[in-house]
């Protein structure tokens, strides 16, 4: 193989570590926020950019550290577990991203340099060890109720976003850690990591993420103001909503329960962009 190929086929392994999916959720969303908060296009890129970076940190560093305990389930399609690049060079590249990150979000102003390296810690301390813990969802509340206000901080006249916005971020990312680690409870269980899911139990969990999911629909509808289009929205949230609640209360959470709730979360942040 050529060293052209070797680095291609490096850097495909690096991106596959970032989790991509969530990386690039959290990045559409940062720059529709961006727009809706009517943050001007220069400051927009920089914004994007900065989360971009921020996120590659968080999805590798969650993989370099826990690289090990993956491997030892057989998580062998985690390129770090499965040998396709080391631990050691993704949580360099992930410091890199770090260092990118923050350095992008200083011209934005010291609002938001605050609110995202604020962010970034708490998010690395979910990986370093806090997932290990009851307070695990901590970071999640943390890090999801700062992140509306990184666009309304990245504006030429900075403020923190409303309330009822930021209790719809807090609720989002409730949501994404209990439904998330829904999945890999078991083989979480087997590597000695208990969660506030873990503890909570796989119904539960989907339960509570579900009901988070409506009062931060709620919050939406009744801070922004009530309209068609909030109605239309809030309403689709609670029938998704509901619809889980009963699959779970009828047979253990499977695949479309989890598919569900991240529908519902999806709702709620595209509510949360139109408001």
């Amino acid at each position: 193989m050529t060293d052209a190929a070797n680095q291609t086929s490096a850097i495909r392994a690096l991106w596959g570590a970032t989790h991509p999916g969530p990386t690039l959720v959290v990045t559409v969303l940062s720059l529709a926020l961006g727009l809706a908060a009517g943050v001007e296009p220069a400051r927009l890129v920089l914004l994007v950019i900065a989360v971009f970076a921020g996120q590659v940190s968080v999805g590798l560093s969650n993989d370099a550290i826990d690289g090990a305990r993956d491997a030892a389930v057989g998580r062998t399609d985690k390129p770090i577990a499965g040998g396709a690049v080391s631990p050691e060079r993704a949580l360099g590249v992930a410091i890199g991203a770090v260092v990118v990150a923050l350095g992008l979000s200083l011209p934005l102003g010291p609002g938001l340099l605050a609110a995202h390296a604020i962010a970034l810690a708490s998010a690395w301390a979910y990986n370093a060890g806090l997932k290990s813990t009851p307070f695990s969802i901590a970071p999640f509340l943390l890090s999801f109720g700062l992140f509306p206000s990184f666009a309304t901080l990245s504006t030429g006249m900075p403020v923190l976003a409303a309330p009822w916005a930021t209790l719809a971020g807090t609720a989002l990312g409730a949501a994404v850690h209990l439904t998330n680690v829904v999945r890999d409870l078991d083989d979480d269980r087997r590597t000695g990591v208990r969660g506030l899911p873990h503890r909570l139990g796989a119904r539960a969990s989907v339960l509570v993420a579900a009901a988070g999911i409506v009062v931060g629909a709620l919050a939406v509808l009744l801070g922004s103001g009530v309209t068609v289009s909030g109605l239309v929205f809030f309403a689709a949230v609670v029938a998704v909503a509901v619809v889980t609640a009963v699959l779970v209360g009828v047979r253990p959470p499977g695949r479309a329960v989890f598919q569900l709730t991240m529908f519902a979360a999806l709702l709620l942040a595209a509510q949360l962009v139109v408001a």
